[in-house]
């Protein structure tokens, strides 16, 4: 039976940077988390959906709106080489690495280029599916947004004089859109400063969301992005589960703007999940940064400051615990001899790179190479067809007659194949184990704390809490959600 329009349900995604089953239960356990709690009670809580890889926002909000990995979504990470425009492209990291490249052109990738020119055109977001249809949808301080709508972003004046970003641009987004303090729906709320990032925080959003409830404008789709908790389990490691009672309270509140917390579920699915995990890092600095430009110090690698240059030779783009190195040069030298080198350190696990369409991983830690590309004889848990060859430990695989099981790297065949066709250039992928993360040039540290971006299920496994709705997605990654909210609407 089809529904009426009238009766179907509103869909409200909370987006929580970071959230991870572990964390979640001790907060739970704890009664620390009563509205997580809530949800779960009246729904169901899978604990194991897979993030796409490198696992970094960036990355994982463009697999979520557009159903795709990065060979074809295009966004390959954080941190990437563009050869086109021989640059290194840096959507927020370290400020000290935005500096370097140039804050203005930083800020116009973050804010416009990150959406609208680096994210296919050839595919069609969730928003602009439904805004196609006629059917309304709400984006609230996501980091990927992008729909049919013309809007205008305003900067505030300091962070526009600061960076030399232009005061005001337009851009395209859902019907229902708040970025930050530069566009935002409540107007009773007073503007957010820089040292509250602008709005880009977990009590704007709820503040935002709440407003939606308030008024009765909840469309169909509401995407609400809460960015707090993993600045928190950076600094404080991965089972700090302050961070998780900070989200809840946030929680609370939106669940309050109900008249019971029962009456918030009546006419709303509601899907609660994180984007990616974060594994542990090493107290001891020496041991817990895997510093690139000291292995590959033989190499000619561009100061971040003066740009790339035609005398040099290897870019490094390190992504937390994931790290593309480019080759500018693949003929004299060869991502083979590199990979000799990265593989001295007994920190570093997965390291591989692409030849006539097949992917050569070593490793740090395990001897012997495997080879492996799609359309073969082997069929993993996901349907997808693959041809292996060689050590399988080197990415924790077993093959019972010709079905292949994944271990500590989930989905990591096609996580890992898609990098190679992100984008254009000859580079290798390196993945760093738990315990270690890499650092190039003004590169972001956690020693002490938690990191991510690696292929590891440390940095790879989130939970999703879903209520309203007793279906499931085909398969347990971000990648499969996209259609799953599709058949809801």
């Amino acid at each position: 039976m089809t529904l009426d329009p009238s009766e179907k349900k509103q869909i409200i995604m909370l987006f929580v940077d970071t959230l991870m089953n572990p964390t979640l239960q001790e907060a739970i356990k704890n009664k620390k988390a009563p509205a997580f709690q809530f949800f779960i009670d009246n729904g169901y809580n899978i604990p194991n959906v897979v993030s796409p890889f490198p696992t970094m926002s960036v990355n994982v909000d463009s697999t979520l709106l557009t159903g795709v990995y990065s060979d074809q979504h295009k966004v390959p990470g954080l941190v990437w080489f563009n050869k086109k425009e021989n640059r290194i492209i840096n959507y927020g990291g370290h400020v000290r690495e935005l500096k370097k490249l140039g804050l203005k052109q930083s800020m116009e990738d973050i804010f416009y280029n990150l959406n609208h020119n680096h994210l296919s055109k050839k595919l069609k977001t969730i928003h602009e599916i439904l805004m196609d249809q006629d059917i309304q949808t709400a984006s609230i301080n996501t980091l990927l947004y992008r729909g049919n709508q013309s809007v205008q972003i305003t900067f505030p004046f300091l962070m526009s004089l600061i960076t030399g970003m232009r005061r005001k641009i337009f851009a395209y987004a859902p019907n229902v859109f708040s970025y930050g303090a530069m566009t935002k729906m409540n107007p009773s709320k007073r503007h957010s400063y820089f040292w509250q990032k602008y709005g880009f925080n977990d009590k704007f959003t709820a503040n935002e969301l709440k407003y939606l409830i308030e008024q009765d404008m909840l469309p169909a789709l509401t995407i609400a992005y809460f960015p707090d908790l993993d600045q928190r389990i950076h600094k404080k490691g991965r089972m700090d589960i302050k961070g998780i009672e900070k989200v809840d309270r946030q929680l609370q509140s939106i669940l309050n703007t109900y008249p019971s917390w029962e009456e918030a579920l009546s006419n709303n699915i509601w899907i609660i999940l994180g984007d990616n995990g974060q594994a542990w890092i090493d107290n001891d600095r020496n041991l817990a940064l895997i510093d690139l430009r000291k292995l590959l110090h033989t190499y000619q690698i561009p100061k971040l400051k003066d740009g790339v240059s035609s005398s040099d030779q290897v870019i490094l783009c390190a992504n937390e615990r994931m790290c593309f190195i480019y080759t500018l040069d693949s003929k004299t030298i060869p991502q083979k001899e590199l990979a000799k080198i990265l593989q001295r350190d007994d920190r570093i696990d997965v390291i591989a790179w692409e030849k006539e369409n097949s992917i050569i991983v070593t490793s740090g830690i395990q001897d012997g190479q495997l080879i492996f590309r799609p359309e073969g004889d082997f069929i993993d848990e996901y349907g997808q067809s693959w041809f292996i060859e060689g050590e399988l430990e080197i990415l924790d695989l077993s093959i019972n007659k010709n079905k292949v099981s994944y271990g500590s790297y989930p989905d990591a065949l096609a996580r890992l194949y898609s990098t190679f066709f992100s984008h254009e250039g000859d580079y290798l992928v390196v993945s760093a184990k738990p315990g270690h993360e890499f650092i190039a040039e003004g590169s972001p540290t956690h020693v002490g704390g938690a990191s991510h971006g690696g292929l590891h299920e440390q940095d790879s496994l989130i939970p999703m809490i879903v209520t309203g709705t007793d279906t499931k997605p085909k398969n347990l990654r971000i990648l499969d959600l996209k259609d799953w909210i599709l058949s809801l609407i």
